[in-house]
């Protein structure tokens, strides 16, 4: 029983850990609470189901289930850093330098705004996302796994590995890095701060497409309002981990997806959602930086 919760738990958890990513990297740039990165996990899932249905009045999935499969993930993380890079545009980067709560005002704004917007364009009812994988799985050590939950652990440990590398090895994340550090010397140096900022906001929708996209196939249904509820838990495993530490998204995402859970098996599962807040409010207490974040110096 708990290694089947830890695996259930680990399945969650790699999705919260992708959306959290996203906070991190957009708050280690910009200090910025991007309070509308759930409703772009949100459309993920409804650009999914609506790409994937189109792909099936083409026949492409009768054909192909494979290259259909990759089609929907491609439309829906170009479609949704499209969206990103609108919202990054029109609702902060004119913000940029104003009082801390004006960007984060606009942030909620957006949040409603495209809860409402897909509400009227796609009706309040839940969609539902065909069941590609069945209920088929494998066991091992006597723990059972079905396929979509080891696509969705195989898919988020591959696309973090290629985040961390990306980060780290490549000019682009090299640049991000300097961003983070510091914006006037980052300038300085020749970096374009937009061009930075605008390529963050784009790998975090994108990112956040993958895990809604991977939400709708393991659960079936979708409806307007999963962004909230998913964004609020991945802003507290992105805390939990240390905002702005993409290591810390990974790990916080991790922890939070277990502890859900396990909680949800042996506590109950009628108050799983509000371990999120239990979680969050003790690390405010206790330790506000996260696990992973490094003490601020400033010199005088």
């Amino acid at each position: 029983m708990l290694l089947q919760q830890l695996i259930n738990g680990i399945t969650l958890g790699s999705v919260y850990a992708l959306i959290a990513l996203g906070y991190s990297m957009v708050y280690g740039i910009l200090e910025l609470i991007n309070f509308a990165h759930g409703e772009i996990y949100m459309l993920g899932a409804y650009f999914g189901i609506i790409f994937f249905g189109f792909l099936t009045v083409l026949g492409v999935t009768n054909y192909s289930m494979f290259l259909s499969l990759v089609l929907t993930f491609l439309l829906s993380i170009i479609f949704c850093s499209a969206y990103g890079f609108t919202i990054e545009k029109i609702a902060y980067k004119p913000l940029r330098n104003s009082p801390r709560l004006s960007p984060l005002i606009s942030a909620i704004g957006v949040s409603i705004f495209l809860q409402n917007y897909v509400m009227l364009t796609q009706g309040a009812t839940d969609k539902v996302f065909p069941n590609l994988f069945g209920a088929k799985g494998f066991y091992f050590m006597s723990i059972r796994m079905t396929y979509v939950q080891f696509f969705i652990i195989i898919v988020s440990v591959l696309i973090m590995l290629f985040l961390r590398i990306f980060i780290r090895k490549t000019k682009i994340g090299k640049a991000m890095r300097a961003v983070a550090q510091d914006k006037t010397m980052a300038s300085l140096v020749g970096i374009n701060i937009d061009t930075i900022i605008s390529i963050t906001f784009i790998i975090g929708s994108a990112l956040a497409a993958v895990a809604g996209l991977m939400v709708a196939m393991y659960y079936g249904l979708v409806n307007y309002f999963i962004g909230y509820i998913a964004g609020i838990k991945a802003f507290t495993a992105a805390v939990l981990g240390g905002i702005g530490s993409i290591r810390g998204a990974m790990v916080g995402g991790l922890l939070l997806g277990l502890v859900e859970s396990l909680g949800g098996s042996y506590i109950s599962g009628e108050y799983k959602d509000a371990y999120a807040f239990v979680i969050l409010i003790i690390i405010l207490l206790v330790k506000p930086g996260g696990l992973f974040r490094k003490a601020e110096l400033e010199k005088v």
